[in-house]
């Protein structure tokens, strides 16, 4: 019976998610990664070349996951920063991947760039209609947006977030998130 390829990829890169997100590039092993996966390490080369190419390719699938998950939705950008942090709660070991990103392959983009020219667009559309806080550059907002979004993942030091949060806790963080992100996007009226 013939080897399901795309079976293997899928386990490959679902057990290279969980490795990357540990251990980072550097610390990340191909033998555990081909382990976890129940198959054989030469296939990693194979079908994705080197590890850094299968940190790539894990980054590029899960931030494909994530827009499919959390579309983006300019005329609600507080609602947006509630379910990204909403999506974030569900999957804290995207954040780890990200900062592993950002410390071992800040230049390897992919998506993201344009991803981001395209919502920025959005937001200055927005903006030109008086929908959103012309003060600062689209760039700004949406960046401003994202953070906040992300906020509590970066200050929870010494502490689990997110799925082992308290309802009370959750629904707490997630009400700031959504309000500092309305702040941020209210345009401002005449007597304000």
């Amino acid at each position: 019976m013939p080897r399901d390829s795309s079976a293997t990829k899928a386990r490959l890169l679902d057990a290279a998610f969980s490795e990357f997100a540990a251990y980072g590039i550097a610390g990340a092993r191909v033998d555990r990664i081909a382990e976890a996966a129940g198959a054989n390490k030469r296939l990693i080369y194979a079908y994705f070349g080197n590890k850094e190419q299968l940190f790539d390719e894990v980054l590029r699938r899960a931030l494909t996951a994530g827009a499919e998950s959390v579309p983006f939705d300019v005329d609600d950008l507080p609602g947006y920063a509630g379910a990204v942090f909403d999506h974030l709660v569900a999957r804290p070991d995207l954040m780890r991947l990200r900062l592993w990103q950002l410390l071992e392959r800040p230049s390897a983009t992919g998506l993201e760039p344009d991803a981001f020219r395209r919502k920025t667009a959005g937001v200055a559309d927005a903006q030109q209609r008086g929908d959103v806080a012309g003060e600062m550059e689209p760039a700004d907002v949406l960046t401003m947006v994202l953070a906040v979004a992300q906020a509590w993942f970066w200050a929870a030091e010494g502490e689990e977030v997110g799925q082992s949060w308290s309802p009370q806790r959750l629904a707490r963080h997630r009400s700031a998130v959504v309000e500092a992100a309305r702040r941020i996007c209210e345009p401002k009226t005449a007597e304000g």
